[in-house]
């Protein structure tokens, strides 16, 4: 390879290399801020916060009543078909399962719903389930607050007629007593799995 060429190839090279690291630093951010953009993308800092809804009961409930408390968060409505219920059953025979540690954990249920949801609707579905689930809904705007606190989605949807249906995330949420984000409860995960994570969650408040 002759000077002219060698020098050619190292000018290439820089240049490749200059590129490179001005895409890199477009996707990823500049050195050391990998770590914050990664906590955000997984929710960390970003799930849980303010809330204001109302129980069954008509009285008040914010996020202040389970301040210091591990709790978890499910979205569903009362005429979801298969999911709602599948997944309040399920939280239903795992808080048997825990025993005595369950009773450390306040469990939600948010309606995505309130239009059809009325509490009297809210108060006789939830009688098929542990009775320590509370049920909770709000207005329109409360409901699409408390969504998005919890970084939730849900949407209406227009069947046949006046119908309709909700769209919504079926994932239960786990709360640290501290009000940090835990993770979420997978009901197609082992069994073994579920306790674990809710033995964890009990745990936040030891």
């Amino acid at each position: 390879m002759t000077a002219l060429k060698i020098i050619r190839y190292a000018a290439w090279t820089a240049v490749a290399a200059v590129v490179g690291a001005m895409a890199a630093i477009a996707l990823f951010g500049m050195p050391g801020q990998l770590a914050s953009s990664t906590v955000q993308y997984t929710g960390t800092a970003t799930v849980g916060g303010p809330f204001e809804l109302s129980t069954t009961d008509g009285k008040p409930f914010t996020d202040a009543n389970v301040k210091g408390k591990p709790y978890l968060v499910f979205f569903g409505f009362t005429n979801c078909p298969d999911v709602c219920p599948t997944t309040l059953f399920e939280l239903t025979a795992l808080f048997k399962e825990m025993g005595p540690s369950a009773e450390k954990i306040t469990p939600l249920m948010v309606s995505v719903d309130p239009e059809r949801d009325t509490a009297e609707m809210l108060k006789v579905y939830m009688t098929a389930f542990d009775p320590r689930i509370i049920a909770l809904r709000g207005t329109p705007e409360q409901t699409a607050s408390t969504a998005k606190a919890f970084a939730a989605y849900f949407k209406k949807v227009p069947l046949d007629g006046d119908n309709y249906t909700m769209d919504h995330t079926a994932g239960v949420w786990l709360m640290k007593a501290d009000g940090t984000f835990q993770g979420t409860l997978d009901m197609h995960e082992p069994r073994e799995t579920q306790l674990k994570k809710l033995a964890m969650l009990a745990a936040t408040t030891d």
